[in-house]
């Protein structure tokens, strides 16, 4: 049954797998629950871009508390629990996934309340990689303390240039060596082979989501960053697993029947933008309304990017797993991420690039030292930057916001004239 384009252009053309994509992550959320009420599995908390397929090769069901941060964002409340958390000495300038977060516990509120739970998963064990930022490992430290339950880490470089095999060596000893508590308290011996086939459904469902972002290069695009950022779920707690390679399956067909169909995100798209930052949570839907207006599709962004691991080879799971996690955009250079960035300027036929200054999250602003006038003098593509945050509405005028991205639009009109 083929899709209508609305006659109103701000009116968006909403995907069906939206449907499959709220079964599948209900089924996520319902074998967490499961297993937090009978004790039937161990429960490894993880962060975002952590050791999942680590975790659930040895029996685990895993929990994400950056994704429950988003959840908290998107439902509007992150302002209510974060200045619970400051209240008990974090700064209102550090993560506000942490700080809404950590407020919410301790309020004892939480979205999934609404899906049967009692409070969020208790931890058997806390896992993380600082990768992406330093604060995962203090965010996960106030769990541990706070359930007395064990913590184990991996400690990436940063600003990585070159990925030569000392960084990868030194990544992959620490893969080796978590295991040792993670079989204490999983109760069960580390099964080389359940690894590399979590490594394997992990990198299928990469490669599948990667395909996804990739019809976005297909004028007009199918799929615009608003519907990435949710769809993006299963790539982020369900890496390893077969639930996300299935899902992904279904989302692409569509994308390509959209295709074929000449069915667009956007239903009057003429223009295509970048996003380079983190999303603003609370502003999702009225941000996409807001473009679908002015006739213009974020095609493509950093942050839906990220969950891109190619790299992943079952035949030599640790060495690769400790590339495709090194490899990541947040850990590389200026240098690299300049080059990342003009080949997807030119890959999605990019007309102007929108820098989200995150107040609270300076590793995924990539605008804070001059890397918007580098990248503009080697492009010539036009950007313009909003200040807000990705969970604290308090940091972003939405007024002001408005009138510079409709400013914005009506020069890339000029310019096009």
């Amino acid at each position: 049954m083929s899709e209508h384009v609305p006659h109103d252009k701000s009116e968006l053309v909403k995907l069906r797998s939206v449907n499959d994509l709220r079964t599948t992550m209900g089924q996520y959320f319902e074998r967490l629950r499961e297993a937090t009420e009978t004790g039937s599995r161990k429960i490894a908390w993880c962060t975002s871009v952590g050791p999942a397929e680590l975790l659930y090769s040895m029996g685990f069901e895993v929990y994400f508390p950056e994704n429950h941060g988003a959840m908290l964002g998107a439902g509007k409340n992150a302002d209510k629990y974060i200045p619970t958390a400051v209240a008990h000495g974090y700064s209102p300038d550090i993560c506000s996934y942490l700080t809404s977060d950590i407020g919410a516990f301790l309020q004892n509120e939480t979205p999934l309340q609404k899906s049967g739970f009692k409070s969020i998963p208790r931890p058997d064990i806390l896992v993380y990689n600082t990768n992406q930022c330093r604060e995962v490992e203090d965010w996960f430290s106030f769990y541990a303390r706070h359930f007395n339950v064990p913590i184990v880490g991996i400690q990436t470089p940063l600003c990585i240039s070159d990925l030569n095999p000392e960084i990868i060596k030194s990544v992959s000893d620490q893969y080796h060596r978590i295991i040792t508590e993670l079989e204490k308290v999983a109760g069960r011996t580390f099964d080389i082979d359940r690894f590399r086939e979590a490594v394997g459904l992990s990198h299928d469902g990469c490669v599948l989501w990667s395909q996804v972002l990739q019809k976005a290069t297909h004028i007009p695009s199918p799929i615009n960053f608003f519907d990435s950022a949710i769809h993006m779920g299963p790539i982020v707690v369900m890496r390893g697993t077969s639930h996300a390679v299935d899902y992904y399956k279904i989302l692409l067909a569509e994308l390509e029947e959209r295709i074929e169909n000449n069915i667009s995100a956007v239903p009057e798209e003429r223009f295509r933008i970048y996003w380079e930052g983190m999303p603003l949570w609370y502003k999702l839907s009225s941000m996409a309304k807001l473009f679908a207006t002015l006739d213009t599709c974020i095609v493509a962004s950093t942050y839906c990017n990220s969950w891109i691991f190619d790299d992943l080879d079952p035949s030599d799971p640790f060495e690769s797993s400790a590339l495709a996690y090194c490899k990541l955009f947040i850990v590389r250079s200026e240098t690299v991420k300049e080059k990342v960035l003009v080949r997807l300027f030119k890959e999605f036929t990019i007309h102007g690039i929108i820098y989200h200054e995150s107040k609270t999250c300076a590793r995924n602003s990539n605008n804070r030292f001059g890397m918007q006038n580098r990248l503009i003098k080697q492009t010539g593509i036009p950007y313009l930057e909003i200040n807000g945050d990705l969970n604290d509405p308090r940091c972003y005028s939405e007024e002001q916001s408005i009138i510079a991205i409709e400013t914005f639009i009506d020069q890339l009109e000029g310019k096009k004239n």
